[in-house]
């Protein structure tokens, strides 16, 4: 088959209109992807932050075929089944058992999603009603369902054609950069806190990390400022941490691990080390209650066909598996040094704003929106897969990414900003 030409005949990707031009992977092995022509690449985006793993971990690759020879999928509704339960299990240990109720969903946006409905049947179930929007702050990226986009940056993010169709959030600022200061923290908490009147259910922020929406890095204490909001206000913090969650910033939770307990959790990505979609959502004892409630509605609306798929639950027990080792506890600061070292020269290249580094996260911020074609192709040059966005280049390399890997990921980067920066200047 020709797949190019039916590519850009017939299929449409992410973020692209009909007919351009897509990279054919044929297979994949670690950290490298194969094109068609044989060429090695390092997946410098673990595959958009999720194969932290790895492609075809063998632990992975096992309990996949272990799971797809007896049951490969059965509907939730009214049906249990023993994958379910252990990685139940084993998310309610690795969050450290503060988040005992867990509903599975097929992707990300829609772990937000549920985790909004529980928000709201929450306040139901609370005698609240009036409480139908939700405070967030700007810069921030949820998903591109209807009611994630509603909470993702109304102006410079992907969503702004959609004004007026969707619902009306209510946004603080930008939060304050990493490394700010105490004062600079609390008068921007004191600034979101004001926000707050009678019709807020939730905050919802994506903690310490923003992803989508600008890949901006904040501090730990300003994420307990908006849990301190939260409890002073009774109303629920929602933690998206599908892209932080599992190791990537260096630590296993950007909440939990900072002792920041949300009362909404959103897992996704690395669930599954990439290998398969599957997310959850996860709620304490007291918003199950109130939603299991009369007036919260008796039990949570919703229910995707997918949920919890067996072959995906038995994927992502495995991933844990291998999360729970602690591997990542060696390998994440590894990929920060190296990414430090290798990337922080480029600040001194014209066009480039910032350069940033946080666990196995570097980004690029330039000073001019990336040609994106040019940086992919001279990344391409390099051996590496970017997928850069706006003004961003930026990496997030599997967990197992070895010292050469990370060079050669850094001199990826380094290509693209050249080019980004040749294409600026002519």
């Amino acid at each position: 088959m020709d797949t190019t030409s039916v590519d850009r005949k017939h299929l449409w990707h992410p973020y692209s209109p009909p007919g351009t031009l897509n990279l054919e992977i044929t297979h994949t092995d670690g950290v490298y992807l194969y094109d068609a022509a044989g060429t090695e690449l390092v997946d410098a985006m673990s595959s958009w932050w999720s194969a932290v793993h790895g492609h075809g971990h063998p632990h992975l690759v096992e309990a996949a075929t272990k799971q797809i020879t007896s049951m490969s999928h059965v509907m939730f509704g009214g049906i249990t089944h023993e994958p379910a339960a252990r990685l139940c299990t084993q998310l309610i240990a690795l969050t450290g058992g503060g988040l005992p109720h867990v509903f599975f969903s097929d992707s990300g946006s829609v772990s937000v999603e549920v985790a909004i409905k529980m928000a709201m049947q929450y306040s139901g179930g609370i005698g609240h009603p009036e409480r139908k929007r939700l405070l967030t702050w700007k810069s921030g990226y949820h998903g591109d369902t209807f009611e994630t986009m509603s909470v993702s940056d109304p102006d410079t993010g992907m969503h702004s054609m959609w004004s007026g169709l969707i619902p009306q959030q209510v946004f603080a600022p930008a939060p304050p950069v990493r490394g700010s200061s105490a004062a600079d923290r609390d008068t921007y908490l004191a600034q979101m806190e004001s926000l707050i009147d009678p019709t807020i259910a939730a905050i919802i922020i994506e903690p310490i990390v923003q992803g989508a929406g600008g890949m901006r890095f904040h501090d730990a204490e300003l994420v307990a400022g908006v849990r301190r909001i939260c409890d002073r206000h009774g109303i629920l913090l929602i933690a998206d941490e599908i892209a932080t969650g599992f190791g990537r910033t260096g630590q296993l939770f950007a909440t939990l691990s900072n002792g920041i307990t949300p009362d909404i959790l959103c897992v996704g990505k690395a669930l599954t080390g990439g290998f398969i979609s599957l997310a959850a959502t996860l709620c304490t004892a007291e918003v199950a209650a109130a939603i299991a409630s009369p007036a919260g509605g008796g039990a949570l609306m919703h229910g995707p066909t997918f949920m919890g798929n067996p072959l995906a639950c038995a994927v992502a027990s495995a991933s844990l598996d291998l999360i729970a080792t602690g591997a990542w506890e060696q390998q994440v600061p590894a990929c920060q040094s190296a990414l430090a070292a290798g990337l922080s020269g480029l600040s001194s290249v014209s066009g480039v704003r910032d350069v940033r580094v946080l666990g196995a996260i570097g980004v690029v911020e330039m000073e001019q929106p990336v040609d994106i074609p040019a940086a992919t192709m001279a990344a391409r040059g390099q051996g590496v897969w970017l997928r850069p966005f706006g003004r961003l280049i930026y990496v997030m390399p599997p967990y197992i990414s070895t010292a050469e890997n990370l060079q050669r990921i850094c001199a990826g980067v380094g290509a693209a900003i050249c080019a980004a920066a040749e294409r600026i200047q002519s």
